[in-house]
């Protein structure tokens, strides 16, 4: 990627958490199929005319800025797609609906919203056409920030339910004691520590430099895919308590589910792992 002015100018900010930033890649009617974006760039001299929406982005309305990807050739074709640096408060580029979640609700999610938004060719990212290329090395890297961000809700609703099987009482003892809380105690523990290493495995490769489209890929799938399972039965453990907001698993239970869809869905991941699988 071709190094210009804006990364002198954005990175330090972003870095020293001066500034917040956002990325836009997701659309309403194209989510894992990020080649059939909508979202136009035309090029007008040395300048770029934005023009779409893109949803469910973090920090879109609190973001000082955002890295965008636009289609600026044919729908469909991966190298018709370039990325753009938008500073908040440029004419034409404005923040839309908040999103009402169901979980992840610290996490502002909101539209960003581009109409006749004109920046200079100085804001670009890389070279035209390298947006798809760009996103895929995105979302290698993203996916195990999922992966470690899934094993964070996993440890804690754990911890929650390990806690409270030891000081509820039934039938005059522990429910921990009883065979069908510990066997899911045991089998939650296990899955979390399998999916610790893998995380730890695929965060290893990434910072020696090594391809991680399928390990990330494999990570996220079963981090998140287990951080599900271990907040749903902390849940079951709790019983009632569960299901109110006194206890803080039914809150475990609702981040939990983001997990496997932010950063391509589960779905996505085992498409990845068996296309690199089968090369």
């Amino acid at each position: 990627m071709e190094t210009n002015r804006k990364d002198c100018e954005f990175l330090p900010k972003l870095a020293s958490g001066e500034w917040i930033g956002a990325w836009g890649l997701t659309e309403q009617e194209t989510g894992s199929d990020a080649q059939g974006m909508n979202a136009t760039a035309k090029k007008d001299g040395g300048f770029w005319v934005l023009n779409g929406t893109k949803n469910f982005i973090t920090h879109g309305k609190s973001c000082d800025m955002a890295v965008v990807v636009f289609r600026n050739g044919e729908k469909g074709d991966s190298r018709g797609m370039t990325t753009f640096v938008i500073e908040k408060g440029t004419p034409g580029f404005s923040s839309g609906k908040k999103e009402n979640k169901l979980g992840m609700r610290a996490s502002e999610t909101a539209e960003l919203v581009f109409d006749n938004c004109r920046i200079p060719d100085s804001n670009r990212l890389g070279e035209v056409g390298e947006g798809f290329v760009q996103c895929m090395k995105i979302l290698d890297g993203g996916r195990i920030s999922i992966a470690a961000l899934s094993l964070g809700i996993a440890k804690g609703a754990f911890d929650a339910a390990l806690k409270y099987s030891k000081e509820r009482k039934q039938f005059g003892k522990s429910i921990s004691s009883f065979q069908g809380i510990s066997f899911k105690l045991a089998e939650m523990a296990t899955d979390i520590e399998a999916a610790t290493l893998l995380t730890h495995k695929a965060g290893e490769d990434k910072n020696n430099g090594k391809n991680v489209t399928q390990i990330g890929a494999m990570a996220k799938l079963f981090a998140s895919e287990t951080c599900v399972r271990v907040a749903n039965e902390a849940v079951q453990i709790h019983g009632g308590y569960g299901f109110i907001k006194e206890y803080p698993v039914e809150k475990f239970y609702r981040d939990s589910k983001l997990c496997t869809i932010g950063e391509g869905t589960s779905e996505i991941q085992k498409l990845v792992i068996a296309r690199n699988l089968l090369k």
